[in-house]
């Protein structure tokens, strides 16, 4: 009697025809993606299955860095996010940074809501700051509605994060380094540009290399 085949099994299936079909079209790929990588973008995004960055961008491997993690956040104190920074804006000297949220988002929603939910409160907390920032802009909308503007609010102090970081300054400073918002709307499959207004408080976040002063 055959074994049942199981999800595993499927999985490293596709994997290979995948990989097949990849070599017979792009033969140089692969061991191109031997050698090293040196991808342009740094995307940070959310870890809901919903938004594979290399799928939705219609990517190959190799052309995007990717962070991710529930909705999408990055604190000053989380050593994960901060080394994939470091990395991708110091060693890979990535052009655009893109940080990007999504529509229906299950970690905005959860930090609309009073309900325990345990560990994940302390990760969650972060966008429950955001929510308290912007308590007027969100006050008296729809539930939906507040869920869409939270989860735009959230990518705009999100991006504030990136910029008050001293390896991302330097780099916009010396080599034209961007940093965009996104929103990616899971109902049609589209990425928006959002605008991020400026930062009042980023001034009292600048530094500047020692060596500079020096030149």
């Amino acid at each position: 009697m055959a074994c049942e085949k199981t999800i595993l099994d499927d999985l490293l299936c596709r994997n290979h025809e995948w990989a097949q079909r990849t070599a017979e079209t792009n033969p140089a790929l692969f061991p191109a993606l031997a050698v090293g990588q040196s991808p342009k973008i740094l995307w940070f995004g959310c870890s809901d299955s919903r938004v594979p960055e290399t799928t939705v961008l219609d990517l190959m491997p190799g052309e995007v860095f990717v962070h991710r993690n529930i909705a999408n956040i990055l604190p000053s104190t989380d050593l994960s996010s901060l080394s994939v920074l470091q990395y991708a804006v110091e060693v890979l000297q990535v052009q655009h940074i893109i940080v990007c949220g999504h529509y229906a988002c299950g970690g905005v929603n959860a930090a609309l809501g009073q309900k325990k939910l345990g560990l994940i409160d302390s990760w969650l907390r972060n966008v429950r700051e955001v929510r308290a920032k912007y308590e007027k802009e969100l006050e008296g909308l729809s539930q939906k509605e507040q869920s869409k503007k939270l989860v735009e609010f959230n990518v705009i102090e999100q991006v504030r994060s990136v910029l008050k970081n001293a390896n991302v300054q330097e780099a916009i400073e010396e080599r034209g380094l961007e940093v965009h918002g996104w929103v990616y709307d899971v109902g049609c499959g589209e990425c928006h540009v959002l605008q991020c207004p400026e930062d009042p408080e980023a001034h009292v976040f600048m530094v500047k290399n020692p060596r500079a002063e020096l030149e």
